[in-house]
């Protein structure tokens, strides 16, 4: 089958969760039918293919109920439904119904067979590619799609979830190139221009974000997802009642939406009201909150009632929200510990004796690294003031061409380029403050020998904490685990210590505790490291008005305070585990 268009979809996008069960609503359906009740009937009946648009039953009912109403319209619709669905075969009908019912692996299952059998099928390697994205195997997924496209190039909906696939991969650029075609095809497609304005907040575009996403909110509305991001990009750009706004409006259209409270408390400076406190334990224990709402809903009581310094519960929250949120992750610390032990092999002081990449004399590139929650923010705040200085982002690069062991000197070309999508590099100086790329030293050093490289440290029990009362929006799962925590910290120092040992001098070190309790001395200290004059704005760093993502963005446009340093020890009395899984390991 090479479907040329949508008339092959087989399965819509919506999200999959754990209440949305198609049979359910299809038996309800049939129930109101028994009892006479039509209207309830077509409304459960469309709910059930809203959920799974392969159940053939359902469209049966649809459309027999519209005729006999006299709706000849949506008649017609669920009649050219039950068309596409009956020229199906019949294991990728099958195959279909189980993926939108979330039975992934008996679908996965009959999928592989038909693939065996009947080769490449546009709807079955799309299926094939769902269950990759939906399993967070989304390199997988990106192959698929890509395949699916190479047998039906005009198969819309594919292309869609490609987009989707590569911005969840923060392909943001191959992103862009691919809904091009889908835009010039549709310029007022709905979800399209959803995809376009997320392509700009991944890129750090924020106003255009803000643009867009508002722009698709004028002509739909009860869409959550929606507010959420659109909040996102307020708050990175500092419009924080508007993020307020957008974050309620969020949990207005779904009650019982975890993300739309978890959205407020991770702005940091957002205080909950006892009426929302009073919500949100209310939606945590109600037995038919989802798993993920139930997490998110945690993290923020953890973070709204430690505002409030009632730390004994609060720790029970963030306590409970972390071992819901581990359940659902799949890290091993095995593999990390394994990683930084091939590092450490590969790069050996010979090795990294003989520098081949590129020495770019028109950009020099600042990395930040250490661990997530470190102050890493703040001390790019500081290095953004400056007029010689662009501040970017958390530039997802260095790690995927890493990864593909190129030519260092292409290499060191090429992250120059992919840089340049991101912001416009119009200075001398720009900063990746990817904290992950404290792996990726010796690469960096050989790929790019001129770049400078700070590594930000934070007391280890406060650091640990502060990921521990985190939940990030992708990736760092290690933070999910009081002893996968401690491993992963002990795992960088190690690392850290190697790195110094083989490139003497390389890396500053830079204490973020120092530079709150001496700001200026640190600050020149940075400043020199990075070949740079002193100025005045970097001192006033918090009045520079510029995008931040991170967790910290609303923190660091607040001059420094020293009180925040002790905070940690309100949780010291629960602390032991980790102070033990730690066993002495020092940041500095």
């Amino acid at each position: 089958m090479h479907p040329d268009d949508d008339s092959m979809k087989l399965v819509g996008n919506h999200e999959l969760h754990d209440d949305r069960d198609s049979r359910r609503h299809e038996e309800r359906g049939q129930r109101f039918l028994a009892m006479g009740d039509t209207s309830r009937a077509i409304e459960s009946f469309e709910r059930s293919v809203g959920i799974n648009p392969a159940l053939v039953s359902s469209w049966n009912a649809l459309e027999r109920l519209h005729r006999t109403n006299g709706d000849t319209s949506k008649a017609d619709i669920a009649a050219r439904h039950l068309a596409t669905l009956g020229r199906l075969p019949p294991a990728l009908l099958r195959a279909g119904s189980l993926f939108c019912d979330g039975e992934m692996a008996a679908a996965q299952q009959i999928l592989q067979e038909f693939a065996r059998d009947q080769g490449s099928d546009a709807e079955a390697l799309r299926l094939l590619g769902r269950i990759a994205q939906h399993d967070s195997q989304l390199e997988q997924a990106a192959t698929l799609f890509e395949q699916v496209l190479a047998v039906a190039p005009h198969y819309r909906a594919a292309r869609a979830d490609f987009v989707r696939t590569l911005i969840e991969l923060q392909r943001y650029i191959e992103a862009r190139q691919q809904l091009d075609r889908l835009l010039e095809l549709e310029p007022g497609h709905r979800d399209y221009l959803f995809l376009s304005a997320s392509i700009h907040a991944g890129l750090g575009q924020h106003e255009r974000a803000i643009e867009g996403y508002q722009h698709v909110l004028a002509r739909t509305s009860g869409w959550p997802q929606l507010y959420l991001l659109l909040g996102n990009s307020l708050k990175a750009v500092g419009r924080r009642q508007e993020a307020i706004d957008a974050y309620r409006a969020a949990a207005a259209s779904q009650p019982g939406l975890g993300d739309a409270y978890w959205s407020l408390a991770n702005l940091k400076t957002y205080r909950f009201p006892e009426d929302e406190i009073g919500q949100m334990r209310s939606l945590e224990a109600a037995p038919a909150t989802q798993g993920v709402d139930r997490y998110h809903l945690c993290f923020a009581l953890g973070k709204a009632l430690e505002d409030r310094a009632e730390y004994e519960e609060s720790w029970r929250y963030y306590e409970r929200g972390n071992a819901l949120k581990a359940a659902r992750t799949s890290h091993n610390p095995h593999s990390f510990e394994d990683e930084v032990e091939r590092l450490i092999q590969t790069y050996t002081a010979s090795t990294l004796a003989t520098r081949t990449g590129c020495e770019n004399s028109e950009h020099t590139p600042i990395f930040i690294v250490g661990l997530p929650r470190s102050g890493s923010t703040l001390v790019e705040q500081i290095l953004a003031s400056h007029s010689k200085v662009e501040g970017t982002q958390e530039l997802p690069v260095v790690g995927k061409i890493a990864r593909e062991h190129a030519d260092l000197q292409r290499s060191g070309i090429r992250y120059l380029e992919e840089a340049r999508s991101f912001a416009p590099l119009g200075k001398p100086f720009f900063i990746d403050k990817m904290p992950n790329n404290f792996r990726h030293i010796g690469f960096i050093h050989r790929m790019l020998p001129t770049a400078k490289i700070i590594d930000v440290r934070r007391d280890p029990l406060a650091c640990c904490l502060s990921n521990f009362k985190q939940l990030y929006a992708r990736g760092h799962d290690f933070t999910y685990s009081i002893d996968a925590l401690a491993r992963y910290y002990k795992c960088y120092l190690r690392l850290m210590d190697h790195w110094d040992a083989v490139l003497p001098n390389r890396v500053l070190h830079v204490n973020y505790e120092h530079v709150v309790e001496d700001l200026e001395t640190h600050v020149l200290r940075l400043l020199r490291f990075c070949e740079l004059d002193p100025e005045g704005a970097c001192l006033r760093f918090y009045a520079t008005e510029r995008a931040v993502s991170t967790a910290s963005s609303e923190q660091v446009r607040q001059p420094v305070y020293r009180t925040g340093l002790s905070h940690w020890r309100h949780f010291e009395p629960w602390l032991g585990g980790l102070k033990a899984a730690l066993a002495l390991a020092s940041a500095y």
